[in-house]
């Protein structure tokens, strides 16, 4: 069983994917760390990335999702996801169902997070062209940061439980 742990900047998706990880005893992939060189100076320049962009960045994640299927190993993947073909191109030739939670909230929070946030490559300047490009998720557990960590990671452990089969979306 895979965990993907999706979203807009800002939103957790690193703090909330190490902490279920732990918790599980899965291994934690940050998708930030996969990125292209030219795409990360195109971001730290302010420049949105394009389809075109995150293309050959989706295909490695997707390839390290089947190497660890292949390897028998469960893990969590922290990934922006934000359009439903990204995500589809993630989820390609996997046996296994990835199981995804959204997570999402108000866009005055996450700035605020972004602006607190040092040492990393992507300004806060790109929420709102990380907005306006996400695809809201349908088949996942959605969940508002407004919850601390630690809740959305039991949040998520109840959404999937190990072993078990999902239950309804919900916002926590």
């Amino acid at each position: 069983m895979s965990y993907m742990v999706m979203g807009v900047s800002g939103s957790g998706k690193t703090t909330v994917g190490k902490l279920l990880a732990q918790e599980l005893g899965f291994h934690f992939f940050d998708a930030d760390d996969y990125h292209l060189a030219p795409s990360i100076e195109k971001m730290r320049s302010g420049i949105p990335l394009t389809d075109e962009d995150r293309s050959e960045w989706l295909v490695k994640l997707n390839g390290l999702l089947q190497e660890a299927e292949k390897a028998g190993q469960e893990i969590v993947l922290a990934c922006s996801a934000l359009k439903e073909k990204y995500r589809l191109v993630l989820q390609q030739n996997l046996k296994n169902e990835l199981k995804i939670t959204f997570l999402h909230g108000d866009p005055a929070l996450l700035q605020s997070r972004l602006s607190a946030r040092a040492g990393h490559f992507m300004p806060g300047t790109l929420l709102t062209s990380q907005l306006n490009t996400l695809e809201v998720p349908r088949n996942a557990l959605s969940l508002d940061v407004v919850h601390s960590p630690e809740v959305l990671v039991q949040e998520i452990i109840k959404g999937f439980p190990p072993g078990g089969t999902a239950v309804a979306a919900t916002d926590g």
